[in-house]
């Protein structure tokens, strides 16, 4: 139970700086524009990032591969950050964040739409993964 509890915890919180390959958990970075990169292949642009103490995020505006569409994802999923390149790169697929629960702006503080997250993202979930930074 506890190993289950730290790891729901970690899925919102960034990587460390050796393993993100950036700092932007210390300095805030803006990543707004950022390329973000699927396992897979391309998937939009970050909206907004935020970095909250176990509660952090990215917003991805998926532009015409979802039209009209945005996803939230937990920090705990981002694999590694190029700022010169302005690119985010997460441990998942295109089809596990699609069939991500859906998104509105007004979910971003929902207790319930998190734990959503939570459910689909963390151990046993449609969109869980396991680490492999060999990609």
């Amino acid at each position: 139970m506890q190993q289950h509890m730290t790891e729901l915890q970690d899925l919102w919180s960034f990587r460390d700086q050796s393993s993100l390959g950036s700092n932007v958990v210390d300095t805030h970075a803006d990543m707004s524009g950022f390329s973000v990169e699927a396992i897979d292949g391309s998937i939009g642009k970050v909206d907004e990032a935020t970095y909250d103490v176990a509660s952090s995020y990215i917003v991805v505006d998926t532009g015409p591969w979802i039209f009209g569409h945005k996803v939230m994802l937990p920090a705990g999923i981002v694999r590694g950050i190029d700022e010169l390149e302005g690119m985010v790169f997460v441990n998942r697929t295109k089809d596990q964040i699609k069939s991500a629960p859906e998104y509105y702006e007004s979910f971003a503080l929902d207790d319930t739409y998190r734990s959503e997250l939570d459910m689909y993202y963390g151990p046993g979930g449609a969109g869980h993964r396991e680490w492999d930074d060999a990609f």
